[in-house]
């Protein structure tokens, strides 16, 4: 049996942590930038908020509703979501994180009969220990269980934990869950199957598997099926490991300056690396992609892609900030307007043994560098993300009087929350 933890309304839920004040009122978690809507409490998806909608709309389509707002706080979110993880950790027999707010589990070796209070005393522990709420799926294979935390979330009678452990009770999931919810669908499948007639997960696992591989010729589709059908089939290797890494933000307004353009792929650079370090890999392979904003037809477009092969794998954020500026440096044109930017790693390895190159770094140069990331790492996890960057990291801009001044983030985030449990800045001070 397979179970999954998913958090509800994550970024919201996090934001309420230290905001009890927020319990049961309309909470809404902006982009990058402060663009739009991107999380939102169960409050706020009632009143008709919709996932995408533009920050300064809300106030103009939701007029005379007291709404929280909050900018993007990924390091809170991290923090409060890997202290969850950390009780599943200890409360399961095996599992892996698969995304900020979703982590499987593995029963093996546990009796079913006693999943479900399990799975209910799971959230009630997590609930007491962090304020996080959370909803437990349990089923034979990694799609059943996703199917299974959806209800758990949707319907108060199962306490927070669903379990789908006979054929009797899939069947009559599967007629009630949207073929767009199903894990490994996505919208484009998803609107192919309506146009055959398949409203449902039911409906999608009632066809033959030979007229799934026909129509689709996609494993992924297929195994997808084969799990509503009740098989395990999903290797755990492909989905515990990422293939790639990118980190990609649209920019607060649009830079026609090469330094400017740099700083931020510089940035992203620095954030794939320590991802890398996060999951003791590392990539052979750096690319950055840049493009202007497509939806002004008023100005000219333009959109690139190059990257570069490392001669040695590496995780070590000079290695990649290097390689990132290098590949920037041959895609950037001068007289357009670019809205966004982005780095991609891929190629990866194994952190340990690395083969190095004879014409590339040697190996105490090598040691040097991974020490040194070891250090930054340390630091910015005990004072706070971001305490020490690279000088290339640190953006700059004019003062008043035309001198330029440097400043560590030019993100808009203007409803940003503090971070109590990562800075002492920021810590909770009782009165």
């Amino acid at each position: 049996m397979y179970g999954i933890i998913d958090c509800d309304n994550c970024y919201v839920s996090c934001e309420r942590v230290f905001r009890p004040d927020l319990k049961d009122k309309p909470v809404v978690v902006l982009s990058n930038n402060d663009g739009c809507v991107v999380a939102r409490s169960n409050e706020a998806k009632k009143m008709g908020i919709k996932a995408g909608t533009p920050f300064y709309q809300l106030e103009e389509l939701f007029p005379n509703n007291k709404i929280a707002v909050f900018s993007s706080n990924y390091e809170l979110y991290g923090e409060l979501t890997g202290r969850v993880v950390d009780i599943i950790r200890k409360e399961a027999p095996a599992y892996f994180r698969y995304s900020i707010d979703e982590c499987f589990v593995y029963f093996d070796g546990m009796e079913s009969h006693g999943l479900k209070l399990w799975g209910e005393n799971l959230h009630k522990k997590i609930k007491q220990y962090v304020g996080m709420p959370v909803s437990v799926g349990i089923a034979p294979n990694k799609t059943l269980a996703k199917v299974a935390s959806y209800f758990a979330k949707k319907y108060e009678g199962y306490h927070h934990c669903c379990m789908i452990d006979t054929d009797e009770k899939r069947i009559n999931a599967l007629k009630l869950y949207p073929i767009e919810e199903v894990w490994g669908i996505g919208r484009r499948y998803a609107a192919r199957l309506q146009k055959f007639g398949v409203k449902t997960a039911y409906d999608f696992a009632s066809h033959h598997g030979d007229w799934v591989k026909a129509t689709f010729n996609n494993i992924v589709i297929y195994r997808t099926w084969a799990e509503l059908n009740g098989k395990d089939c999903i290797p755990n290797e492909e989905i515990a490991k990422k293939k790639s890494i990118c980190t990609s933000r649209s920019f607060n307004g649009m830079i026609t300056d090469f330094a400017d353009l740099r700083t931020h792929v510089a940035n992203y650079a620095a954030r794939c690396a320590e991802k890398l370090r996060q999951q003791d890999t590392v990539a052979s392979v750096v690319g950055v992609f840049i493009n202007t904003n497509q939806f002004r037809e008023d100005l000219p477009q333009y959109w690139n892609f190059q990257e570069k092969r490392l001669i040695t794998p590496s995780n070590s954020t000079i290695t990649i900030v290097q390689a990132a500026t290098e590949v920037l440096e041959s895609i950037y044109t001068q007289g357009y307007r670019y809205k966004k930017a982005g780095v991609i790693v891929m190629g990866f390895g194994p952190n340990s043994p690395i083969q190095q190159d004879l014409f590339d770094i040697n190996a105490e140069q090598f040691e040097k560098l991974k020490r040194l990331d070891e250090v930054v790492d340390r630091i910015n996890r005990t004072n706070g993300t971001e305490t020490i960057v690279l000088g290339s990291q640190q953006y700059t801009r004019k003062d008043g009087k035309g001198k330029a001044d440097v400043f560590a983030n030019a993100i808009k985030h203007d409803f940003r929350s503090k971070n109590p449990t990562t800075r002492w800045s920021d810590i909770i001070e009782l009165t």
